[in-house]
C-alpha cells in the first residue's frame, strides 16, 4: 500500500497555489455549477487574496463541481517553482502561459500519483525497475522551465505510462483467485451491484454514476478513471483497490463501515 508520506507533495496545497483552477479552466453551467466560465476568467468567487469566497458552502451555492476537483499538487509546483511564487495578479503577462502550464502540470501530477502508487505494491515488483524510470522522467518533465513544460506532449507521455499503469492493474487483479469481472469503460449508471463481488474487477473508465455498491466488494479492483458521482458506496469494501484519488472519492457517497486505502481521505461529508 502506497505510504502517505510518499504522496504529500502531489496533494494539492491550495496556499500556496496562486487559485490557478478558479481561473485556467473553464466551466459550463450545469448541477455541478451555478455558472458558465470561460478559461482564463477568474470565478466570480474568487477573492483578492486568491480564497474562495464561498468555499465552506459550495455545494450549498451550486459548485458542487469545485469539491470534487484535484489538481494532484500541480497548483503549486506551477506557481512556487516553475513561476517562483510571482503571482498572475502581480505580473499580469504571466497569466496566460502560467494558465497553459498547468493545464499541462495537472496531467502530469496525475501520472506522478498513479506511478508513485503502482512502485508501492508488492506485486509489482517485476515492474519496480520500469516504473521508478518512467516516474523520474515524468517527474523531470514537470521541474522544467515554463516554455518546456507547455511543450510536453501530454498524450505521448500518458500513452507510455499506461502501458505500465495496464500492466500494474494485471498484476494486482491477478492476485484475486477465480474469475473477476471486466468492466472496463462499462456504462453502469444506476446499476444495482449491492453486494456484488467485485474483487479484481476491470472498472477502469467505467461509468458508476448513482450506482448501488452498498456492501459491494471491490477489493483489487482497477478503479483508475471510473466515474464514481454520487455512487453509493456505503458499507463498500475498496481495501487494496489500485487508482483510487481523492476527487473520486470526494464524489461518490459512503459511511463509517466504508473501507478505503490509506492513501485517500475519508471525506467529511461521508456519514
Amino acid at each position: 500500500m502506497t505510504a502517505p508520506e510518499d504522496l504529500n507533495r502531489l496533494r494539492a496545497d491550495c496556499g500556496s497555489c496562486f487559485a490557478l483552477c478558479c481561473v485556467a479552466l473553464p466551466f459550463q453551467k450545469s448541477t455541478d455549477f451555478a455558472i458558465t466560465k470561460r478559461a482564463g476568467r477568474p470565478c466570480v468567487n474568487l477573492l483578492a487574496d486568491f480564497r474562495c469566497g464561498v468555499h465552506t458552502r459550495l455545494p450549498q451555492e451550486g459548485f458542487r463541481g469545485c469539491t470534487v476537483f484535484d489538481c494532484f499538487g500541480a497548483g503549486q509546483q506551477v506557481a512556487q517553482v516553475t513561476f517562483g511564487g510571482v503571482d498572475w495578479r502581480t505580473a499580469p503577462d504571466t497569466a496566460g502561459g502560467m494558465f497553459e502550464v498547468f493545464g499541462v502540470m495537472r496531467h502530469l501530477h496525475e501520472l506522478l500519483w498513479y506511478l508513485t502508487e503502482a512502485v508501492s505494491l508488492p506485486r509489482t515488483r517485476p515492474l519496480h525497475e520500469d516504473l521508478r524510470r518512467a516516474l523520474g522522467k515524468v517527474r523531470r518533465l514537470t521541474e522544467g522551465s515554463a516554455e518546456a513544460v507547455a511543450a510536453v506532449d501530454v498524450d505521448a507521455v500518458r500513452g507510455d505510462v499506461d502501458a505500465l499503469l495496464t500492466r500494474t492493474s494485471e498484476l494486482v487483479r491477478g492476485g484475486v483467485k477465480g474469475p473477476t469481472r471486466n468492466h472496463r469503460g462499462a456504462n453502469l449508471m444506476g446499476a444495482k451491484l449491492r453486494g456484488a463481488d467485485l474483487r479484481g474487477a476491470h472498472l477502469r473508465g467505467a461509468l458508476l454514476i448513482a450506482a448501488d455498491l452498498r456492501g459491494a466488494d471491490l477489493r483489487n479492483s482497477d478503479l483508475i478513471g471510473a466515474d464514481l458521482r454520487d455512487a453509493d458506496l456505503c458499507g463498500a469494501d475498496l481495501t487494496d483497490c489500485v487508482f483510487l484519488t481523492q476527487s473520486q472519492v470526494n464524489a461518490a457517497r459512503g459511511d463509517a463501515a466504508t473501507r478505503i486505502p490509506s492513501s485517500v481521505d475519508r471525506p467529511p461529508h461521508w456519514t
